[in-house]
């Protein structure tokens, strides 16, 4: 990474390195500590992100797909994963997915996700994850990045803008789909988060679907 980036002010991430290889084999050599529970407690953290932007813009809602290859996706409608450009006018993504989170994870005070475990960070998902693909869609740009087992498999790859602003997560954990995945956890949604509305788009069936959703908050 630049030498710019060091000077830049941490405040969930370190923005000083884009990978932190010894934190995520830790999580792959954890699994089961990192990840009680397996897919329901991924979808959660990735859930929480969605979370902290709807509350921070004041209401927010996202679309959980379930895909019929195991993989699942969390789409946003915030602006974006911080992304900032270099001395050389590259552009760099806040590391979220290749390092820890400097809130949660070696806090024991951590905040607790819906399923009572404690909240860990995106590097969790990525680690536990055979792939990940983050697409991040901000007012100045909009690109996508692949990783494989948290570590990025692809540089910060340009997409089309399409007049949105917003974070995508698709990644297909480590073990198999389990046959109701997550969906027992949407009761808790609204007591956790109440500014965010979840809606549930199951495509595992030969035409999808949406199977359910959670609101979370009142709408007129």
């Amino acid at each position: 990474m630049d030498r710019s980036t060091v000077s830049w002010r941490n405040t969930t991430h370190d923005w000083a390195r884009s990978v932190d290889a010894d934190h995520l084999a830790l999580v792959r050599e954890n699994g089961a500590f990192f990840a009680p529970g397996g897919l329901p407690h991924l979808l959660l953290e990735v859930l929480a992100y969605a979370a902290d932007e709807a509350e921070c813009l004041g209401g927010g809602r996202c679309t959980v797909t379930l895909y019929a290859d195991g993989s699942v996706s969390v789409a946003d409608e915030g602006r974006g994963t911080d992304t900032r450009f270099d001395d050389h006018g590259r552009p760099v993504k806040k590391p979220v997915m290749a390092t820890k989170d400097l809130r949660f994870f070696d806090h024991p005070d951590a905040q607790v996700l819906p399923d009572g475990h404690p909240r860990r960070g995106m590097s969790v998902v990525a680690a536990l994850s055979e792939w990940l693909v983050h697409t991040n869609r901000r007012a100045g740009g909009a690109w996508a990045q692949r990783y494989v087992h948290g570590v990025p498999a692809t540089g910060l790859t340009p997409v089309a803008d399409d007049g949105t602003t917003g974070t995508t997560v698709h990644f297909s954990p480590a073990e198999a789909l389990p046959a109701l995945p997550a969906l027992t956890v949407l009761p808790a949604l609204p007591a956790s988060w109440p500014h965010l509305s979840v809606e549930i788009d199951d495509r595992r069936a030969r035409s999808p679907r949406t199977s359910q959703s959670a609101e979370s908050r009142d709408r007129p």
